[in-house]
C-alpha cells in the first residue's frame, strides 16, 4: 500500500501521469477520456497497418464505419441485454426557444439540463464488428467459403471511466470479422488467435493466451461468462501493463450462431451461418509498448522499430 492507495492503482495512476508529462497522452479532466499526442499516434497508426499486412493473406473484403450505429441496430444485437453498463446513447435537443434558454442557463452552471434532451436514433458503437452483421446481411445469402472483413480500426465506446489508463471509454479497436460455415469460422479464429500472439511476440511483448469471458451485468451474467470461458468462446492476449494484474490487449471471440440469427446471415444453402471477430486494442498495445521499451521509440530495439515501421 502506498499512502491507502493499492499498490496497482498506485502504479497505474503514476504510469498514466507519466504520459501526460511526456506529452503522449492529453488530459480532459474526465477520466478514461484523453487525446494523444504526435508520437502515440504514430505508433498506434503504424501497428494499426502492421496488422493490415498481417491480414492481407485472408484477403478481406474492407469496411469502415462511423461511431455512430443505428439505435435499432444495437438493441437488436442483445447488447443491452448484456452489457447495460457500457453502453452509450446519444441524445439530442429537441425542445423550443425558451427550452433553449433554460437549457443554457442550467448549462452554464454545470447544472443537470437532461429534461431538454431526448433519445435519438443513434448509439455508440460498442464493438467495431457490430454495423458488419446487418451491411453483410443486407446482401443475401453468403457465397460458399463466407467472408472476411477487415472493419478497420474503428473508434468504440465503453462507459466504465477510471484513472487507469488501459481502461478508457472511447478507444480504437483494429477489428476483423468472419462469416461462414461453423468449422470455417472456428478455425479462423483459432489460427488468428496463435498469429495474433506471434504477432505481438515480434513486437518484444510477453504476451499470454488464456481463455476469457466478456464482462457480462448481472447474476445471470455471472453464468454467461462462465459458460463462455468454459466452452473456449472467448481467448484473450495479456500483457502486464500497470499495476499489478496483465491487462488484455486483443481478444478472439466466437458466437456461433448469436449475431447471424439476430440478423439474418445466411448460408448459401440457406443454414443460419457463424461469425467470429478479432479485436486488438490499439491504445492499450502502445501502452505495453511504452512501458515495455521505452517513452522514446527512437530508443526501442530494433527490430521492434523494424517490425512496426517496415514498408
Amino acid at each position: 500500500m502506498t499512502g491507502g492507495v493499492p499498490d496497482g492503482d498506485a502504479d497505474s495512476a503514476s504510469f498514466r501521469d507519466e504520459l501526460f508529462e511526456h506529452g503522449l497522452l492529453i488530459p480532459s479532466g474526465v477520466p478514461g477520456l484523453y487525446g494523444c499526442g504526435t508520437v502515440f499516434e504514430e505508433i498506434r497508426v503504424s501497428f494499426e497497418l502492421l496488422v493490415a499486412r498481417v491480414a492481407s493473406d485472408d484477403a478481406p473484403e474492407t469496411m469502415r464505419f462511423p461511431p455512430l450505429l443505428p439505435r435499432a441496430q444495437l438493441e437488436s444485437s442483445g447488447y443491452l441485454a448484456s452489457f447495460p453498463h457500457l453502453a452509450g446513447s446519444v441524445f439530442a435537443f429537441e425542445g423550443s426557444e425558451d427550452d433553449a434558454v433554460k437549457l443554457d442557463e442550467r448549462a452554464s452552471r454545470h447544472a443537470d439540463w437532461s429534461e431538454f434532451q431526448r433519445m435519438s436514433e443513434v448509439a455508440m458503437t460498442p464493438a467495431a464488428c457490430y454495423p458488419v452483421y446487418p451491411a453483410v446481411a443486407a446482401r443475401g445469402a453468403l457465397a460458399p467459403g463466407g467472408i472476411v472483413v477487415d472493419a478497420g480500426g474503428a473508434w468504440v465506446f465503453r462507459h466504465e471511466p477510471s484513472e487507469d489508463p488501459t481502461r478508457l471509454q472511447m478507444f480504437h479497436q483494429r477489428e476483423l470479422v468472419r462469416i461462414g460455415a461453423p468449422d470455417e469460422v472456428l478455425a479462423w479464429r483459432d489460427r488468428w488467435r496463435d498469429r495474433g500472439l506471434a504477432l505481438l511476440h515480434s513486437l518484444g511483448l510477453a504476451a499470454e493466451p488464456d481463455r476469457a469471458a466478456d464482462a457480462f451485468f448481472g447474476r445471470g451474467g455471472r453464468m454467461l461468462a462462465a459458460n463462455q470461458r468454459s466452452e473456449a468462446l472467448k481467448y484473450e492476449l495479456l500483457v502486464q501493463i500497470a499495476g499489478t494484474k496483465r491487462t488484455a490487449v486483443a481478444s478472439f471471440n466466437y458466437h456461433r450462431d448469436h449475431f447471424a440469427a439476430a440478423h439474418g446471415l445466411v448460408l448459401a444453402d440457406g443454414s443460419t451461418a457463424h461469425t467470429a471477430c478479432l479485436g486488438f486494442g490499439e491504445e492499450r498495445i502502445v501502452l505495453a509498448l511504452l512501458r515495455t521499451h521505452g517513452l522514446d521509440p527512437g530508443r526501442w530495439p530494433d527490430a521492434v522499430r523494424a517490425e512496426l515501421w517496415s514498408a
